[in-house]
């Protein structure tokens, strides 16, 4: 049965790989990206598929994400949303180590990495029906079983509160059947893994879709591996 989706962050890396995957599975995706212009590859996407349709907002703006708000209920005429991915991210400096760690840059990770996330279910949640989920992209970085080298103050603690948010949002939607899932995509070959990072794209996606689509309220609120095993908290 066809989906209603929608993703963050859907310029390039993981974002535009679920948009092509999901579209390629004959879902509807709403793509919400940063700026006036999309990708050369969401724009291609565009080219092929009459089911994507791409909004632009910043998931930090509260009036934009209003705005978005607004486009979706007129373009969903009545529907739910299916599937909400919580994509958006970034790393934030790479010399940020002890003793180099600056509040701005902290602040501005947490309002991407954190806030957004909350904001955006928060903003949309009029569109949700029983049955909707909602998918937090998240990472290992923010668990703190695995963290045995330490280091990366801003991301690593941007994504350990995401994960609460998450959790949270599980208990807070449950009387609603809104099943949310919290997912580390693994280390993945995108401008912020890096080209030496271990999985493609097209199979951390793959894999993520495949995890999202068993997300049930019976396992709501877990924090998983793109593969589906649990990831320590």
């Amino acid at each position: 049965m066809s989906q209603t989706i929608v993703i963050t962050g859907a310029r390039r890396g993981i974002g535009l790989e679920f948009t092509r995957q999901y579209l390629e599975a004959g879902d509807t995706v709403f793509a919400i990206i940063r700026g006036t212009h999309p990708s050369d590859g969401l724009a291609a996407l565009t080219n092929q598929h009459p089911q994507l349709t791409i909004l632009y907002g910043d998931v930090t703006s509260q009036s934009d994400l209003d705005r978005l708000k607004d486009e979706l209920t007129e373009k969903l005429q009545g529907q739910s949303i299916s599937l909400l991915i919580n994509n958006a991210g970034i790393y934030g400096p790479r010399d940020a180590l002890f003793g180099k760690v600056q509040p701005q840059d902290w602040l501005q990770v947490l309002q991407v990495n954190t806030i957004a996330p909350m904001m955006v279910s928060q903003s949309l949640s009029g569109l949700f029906s029983a049955g909707s989920k909602i998918a937090i992209i998240s990472s290992k970085m923010g668990s703190m079983s695995d963290n045995t080298s330490g280091g990366s103050y801003i991301y690593r603690s941007s994504k350990a509160a995401v994960n609460a948010v998450g959790k949270s949002l599980s208990h807070d939607l449950a009387e609603r059947d809104i099943a949310v899932g919290i997912y580390h995509p693994g280390w993945v070959q995108t401008d912020m893994g890096g080209a030496s990072a271990l999985i493609s794209t097209p199979a951390s996606v793959s894999g993520l879709r495949t995890t999202i689509a068993a997300l049930t309220m019976e396992n709501s609120g877990e924090f998983l591996n793109y593969d589906g095993s649990s990831i320590g908290w």
